[in-house]
């Protein structure tokens, strides 16, 4: 009777390991998870400043677009000048730049380009640091899990440890049994206080990229759901060329260098002037004139200037020749690296898949032998060694099915990343 018990109550701790096991989406663990990012991009110090970088970038637009300052001039004659209406006394002059046609609206464009080329800077980092979050909370799952399975796996050593004492009173089986459970004992403690330690270190890690104080617990899903790629292989990497902020940056770069060629051309061409003069005049005591003591007012004036030391502007249209050809080099560049890296990401997610259906079929069958073992052993004594080696079978299958949900959510997640979600 009291093996039957023993038997029965490993039977439990299998039947509980399999629970673990089953392959659901958890809605609540998602919903967990999006809450989790949404105090990240709310509070994460980093992707703040990147968002000031920009809306400092935004306020140089309206500063290049406007027009130069207006120059104002005051004149005083110390020698009156004597005219048949009166001595001159004083002079005013206000005097306004017009650059060439379309320059202002140029050099806002190059501002608003620089700007937008910043903006995507700042999503980038918004996408990476989801990313890190996503990895960090699966990571953080697994940890959760692997303790979880590692207790399971103690209780059931445990229980086999009794049984093996029940064994040896009765003179069927030797110390050495009880012995050998002992040492697998010891050695999943010590794997225990590990993962309590790296735990710590994973929970410490997240908030810290959540920017908030450390609380009790991470809510993580019971079974972790699976992310699939909405796409095939090469339409997410034809997405990911269009969609991938770093690029968008270099292409609003490329835009504002454009710009900037158009910008030093034209500041090469005339920029005219128009002002106007006001003259105060004094009447004059012999003048019998009917416009005697008015005032002078002239407008307007125009006037020309020419830029004539041409050497700079050309300078400054083969320096943004020469920075547009390094923006392509760049984008051209970036896309190779993109590529390289999405194709290491879709090997690594498509071995997560095929790693999940193997760990749940052998799973299942180390369950069905340790069951079987378990039997023989309880009934003859027999496959002990077996029985064992059967259960370290089971740990690592369980764990790597864990572990394999992990990698390719992490996967998905980085692909994530380099669609600029």
């Amino acid at each position: 009777m009291r093996k039957l018990l023993e038997m029965k109550k490993i039977s439990y701790y299998i039947l509980v390991i399999s629970l673990i096991l089953i392959g659901t989406t958890d809605v609540f663990g998602q919903q967990s998870l999006k809450h989790y990012l949404e105090i990240a991009a709310k509070n994460n110090l980093g992707l703040q400043a990147k968002f000031n970088d920009y809306m400092a970038a935004m306020e140089q637009v309206p500063q290049v677009g406007t027009l130069p300052e207006a120059s104002f001039a005051f004149s005083y004659f110390i020698q009156p000048v004597e005219t048949r209406v009166g001595p001159q006394k004083w002079k005013f002059n206000l005097t306004q730049s017009f650059p060439w046609f379309g320059l202002l609206n140029a050099k806002e464009d190059v501002a608003t380009e620089m700007a937008k080329a910043k903006y995507e800077a700042f999503e980038n980092l918004k996408s990476n640091l989801f990313f890190e979050v996503k990895t960090a909370y699966y990571n953080y799952y697994f940890i959760e899990k692997a303790i979880e399975i590692t207790e399971e796996n103690i209780g059931i050593l445990e229980v086999f440890k009794r049984l093996s004492l029940v064994k040896i009173e009765s003179g069927k089986a030797s110390i050495v049994d009880e012995l050998r459970v002992e040492l697998e004992l010891n050695d999943l403690k010590n794997q225990m206080a590990l993962l309590s330690d790296t735990k710590h270190v994973l929970k410490v890690k997240f908030y810290n990229l959540l920017n908030t104080q450390i609380s009790e617990t991470i809510e993580v899903p019971e079974t972790l759901w699976q992310e699939e790629l909405p796409l095939d292989k090469q339409s997410m990497l034809d997405s990911i060329y269009s969609a991938n902020h770093e690029l968008k940056s270099i292409d609003h770069k490329l835009n504002a260098f454009a710009n900037q060629e158009i910008v030093a051309k034209k500041e090469g061409l005339p920029m005219f002037t128009l002002g106007l003069d006001y003259t105060i005049v004094e009447k004059n005591p012999m003048s019998t004139a009917i416009d005697n003591g008015r005032d002078a007012f002239m407008f307007p004036s125009i006037g020309i200037k020419i830029p004539l030391y041409r050497n700079k502007y050309k300078a400054r249209i083969k320096e943004a020749t020469y920075l547009q050809e390094a923006e392509r080099s760049k984008k051209e560049d970036k896309k190779n690296m993109l590529s390289t890296v999405y194709e290491d990401t879709y090997k690594d997610f498509s071995d997560s898949n095929r790693r999940i259906l193997l760990n749940q079929k052998q799973t299942e069958i180390a369950k069905k032998v340790l069951d079987v073992l378990m039997t023989s052993y309880s009934t003859d004594s027999k496959g002990f060694e077996e029985v064992l080696r059967m259960e370290r079978e089971l740990l690592k299958y369980e764990l790597e099915y864990q572990k394999a949900l992990t990698d390719k959510n992490a996967a998905t997640a980085f692909v994530d990343y380099l669609l600029g979600n």
